[in-house]
């Protein structure tokens, strides 16, 4: 039988092994309380249709001119399968911000298949939204956007 301490230290080894695994140029990342509000809206998007999962189908939508919030998982290995897409999001004007886990990115966008990065777009490629999901998506994306502004801006 295991005690709730060994549980507990089990716990903390493999988020301590997770926070390792960051890549130096994962910045701007996200703390716990926006990455959990990120994840969130990253599920709610997924749910709706207004998700674009992985590294081709995000360059592909960012050069179409397609607008959102690009999430990146911090922990890519090598990280040169994503250093070009921090540049084109800054080149678009679109906001990014890097999340710790890329496990985390693809459960929270309803994948089994880890995943690097991921658009979350306010309107939908495919359908309608109702007026309530639409008005949900839109002031949750609004407040994850504006911390993601604050955290850009104390970066530089």
């Amino acid at each position: 039988m295991v005690s709730d301490s060994e549980n507990e230290r089990s716990a903390i080894k493999d988020k301590n092994k997770k926070l390792s695994a960051i890549s130096v140029i994962a910045k701007p990342l996200a703390g716990k309380k926006l990455s959990k509000r990120t994840l969130k809206l990253v599920r709610r998007a997924s749910e709706l249709k207004c998700l674009k999962r992985g590294v081709k189908e995000v360059v592909k939508s960012i050069r179409r001119g397609n607008k959102g919030v690009c999430v990146i998982a911090g922990n890519i290995s090598p990280i040169d399968v994503i250093t070009h897409v921090p540049v084109l999001c800054e080149d678009s004007d679109i906001p990014y911000i890097y999340v710790s886990s890329k496990e985390d990115l693809a459960t929270a966008g309803a994948t089994k298949r880890p995943t690097c990065c991921v658009l979350i777009m306010t309107n939908p490629t495919k359908g309608e939204l109702s007026k309530e999901d639409q008005e949900k998506l839109k002031s949750d994306y609004a407040g994850v956007v504006t911390e993601i502004k604050d955290l850009s801006v104390d970066l530089f």
